[in-house]
């Protein structure tokens, strides 16, 4: 898929790892409703692409993503008076769905891992976008704020799930209460972000980290793992993930993958593995059921 295809984002996949750039650099990548679409449909792209092993996400320029896109002014968060084909879209039964939380939803359903490359400023959505990413680096030139008290807003993109799951919740609540900017070494220490990089070195090193994933894994194994660390977050029992990751052991266990993993290592050759996430991902999730808006 040609970086052209999409309005706010540029794309790109080199040897099996996607980079995806936010790219409204003269807004600082502020997000409207044309990226959240375009993000939406770039991890549909993710998904159905059995070459793309590892998705990076970064912005073009100075930031990562400055939040919500202000240009309407006061009205920017009032649906009802700004109203519009896409809001309307969005809403049920009288309730319109949060941008942000549709793009951190689809995010929570990828099949390929997804690493954050944040550049610079993120904040609002802009960091709340992050949360659903599997493994977030930063530069140190990165800024992060949880903005939305200080907008008369409260937290979105279901970051009130997200977030305490990564920084506990008496982290959350200062950063949520508070609404300030903090640096990118704050983050590090309080867990939000997994490593420190000078500005230069911020997409090699995630570049690493992609290779790392996308040159000894197998992809299936790869999406069986995201799909049980994610929605294992929220279960009441240990006995939910049990279930799962027995019918996935019995499945993967007799496959090809698993026959090349074993082989290759004891050869001590780099794996060849066969199987694909579009015909060979089994279904491991009998009861479960999404939730649905309403």
């Amino acid at each position: 898929m040609a970086a052209t295809s999409f309005e706010t984002l540029l794309y790109d996949v080199d040897d099996g790892v996607a980079t995806v750039t936010l790219n409204r650099p003269e807004k600082l990548n502020a997000f409207n409703t044309q990226m959240m679409a375009d993000m939406i449909a770039v991890f549909d792209a993710t998904d159905a692409d059995d070459a793309v092993r590892c998705v990076i996400v970064t912005g073009a320029g100075r930031a990562f993503c400055a939040g919500a896109d202000l240009s309407a002014g006061a009205t920017t968060f009032d649906y009802d008076k700004r109203g519009g084909e896409d809001r309307a879209a969005r809403t049920v039964d009288g309730l319109q769905r949060d941008g942000g939380g549709l793009l951190t939803l689809r995010i929570f359903e990828s099949l390929k891992p997804v690493i954050s490359a944040c550049n610079g400023a993120a904040v609002g959505v802009g960091v709340t976008m992050q949360l659903a990413m599997d493994i977030r680096l930063a530069s140190t030139a990165a800024r992060y704020g949880f903005v939305f008290a200080r907008r008369g807003l409260n937290p979105e993109a279901a970051s009130s799930w997200f977030l305490p799951h990564l920084v506990g919740v008496q982290t959350a609540l200062e950063w949520c209460y508070t609404g300030r900017i903090f640096p990118a070494q704050e983050a590090h220490d309080r867990g939000l972000v997994r490593s420190l990089h000078e500005p230069d070195d911020l997409l090699p090193a995630a570049r690493a980290l992609a290779r790392e994933i996308a040159d000894n894994t197998s992809p299936i194994s790869i999406a069986l793992t995201r799909q049980l660390i994610w929605r294992m977050a929220g279960a009441a029992h240990p006995m939910e993930a049990h279930r799962a990751d027995s019918r996935g052991i019995q499945a993967r266990g007799r496959s090809g993958d698993a026959r090349e993993g074993v082989t290759s290592f004891l050869e001590k050759r780099p794996p060849r593995f066969p199987d694909t996430v579009s015909k060979d991902l089994p279904d491991i999730w009998p009861h479960w059921t999404p939730p649905t808006f309403g």
